[in-house]
């Protein structure tokens, strides 16, 4: 007679109200859930087809009162078209150098994420994150997570962006990127080769986390087509679910 172990019960917390980052005068409450055992990556997945997030070891996914503004949001990769934009943008990066790293915190890529927080985000909480605070964004997780370096054929490292391998796809974590450099549109660059990367790997989407209609910080989200968001539990068209009732969190099956 086998002896199976009794499953691990798993716990839910809810956060206390804070400042919401996106939309002014309001608070952000959310949901989270520790990324631990050898069931991490399985739950994972899971929680990440639901609409959660993650940072560090952890999973999370907005609960806010009366707001449901933050929409999860995520590629078809293999039907991904650019538009005459994005290929322009495309054609414009084809010099560069894309590595997949493991996740490694280096100062050459500090320097980079402090340039990044200073410039764009100069007012946030992570403009004062210290070498060990960043170190501890790349390096502590439970999944499958790489760091893509994008470099200029001299060498120079001017665009990152932190990636975790899903079941179906890849999730785009955190990216940062040199910002005088506007003409390269580092950022958009970076989401166009996570989607060739992932047809590559034979995954059918790239995760990009919320999208905030209202929010000019989380306009260009909306740009890669055809994408998909949750709203009411099930994954949409983005056109076809701006119809439906507000999204709901709930934890996958």
């Amino acid at each position: 007679m086998s002896f199976k172990p009794a499953r691990r019960p798993h716990f839910f917390y809810t956060t206390a109200p804070l400042p919401c980052p996106y939309v002014a005068g309001r608070t952000e409450r959310k949901v989270v859930t520790e990324l631990a055992g050898v069931s991490a990556e399985t739950l994972h997945d899971r929680l990440s087809r639901g609409g959660f997030r993650r940072s560090h070891n952890i999973a999370y996914a907005p609960v806010c009162a009366g707001c449901n503004a933050c929409v999860p949001i995520r590629i078809r990769a293999h039907e991904f078209e650019p538009d005459r934009t994005q290929r322009r943008i495309e054609k414009r990066n084809a010099d560069l150098l894309v590595q997949e790293m493991p996740p490694r915190a280096t100062a050459e890529q500090y320097a980079l994420f402090q340039a990044y927080q200073q410039a764009r985000h100069g007012d946030g909480d992570m403009s004062t994150m210290s070498f060990y605070d960043y170190r501890a964004m790349v390096e502590d997780t439970p999944i499958e997570t790489s760091l893509v370096e994008f470099r200029l054929p001299s060498g120079q490292l001017v665009g990152a962006c932190l990636t975790d391998r899903l079941g179906d796809g890849l999730s785009a974590v955190y990216s940062f990127f040199e910002t005088e450099m506007n003409a390269r549109s580092l950022g958009t660059y970076a989401i166009i080769w996570l989607a060739r990367r992932a047809v590559s790997l034979r995954l059918e989407h790239v995760y990009l986390g919320y999208w905030v209609e209202d929010s000019r910080k989380m306009s260009y989200k909306a740009k890669f087509h055809p994408s998909e968001v949750l709203r009411g539990g099930v994954w949409r068209a983005l056109g076809e679910a701006a119809t439906l009732p507000a999204r709901m969190i709930s934890q996958p099956a």
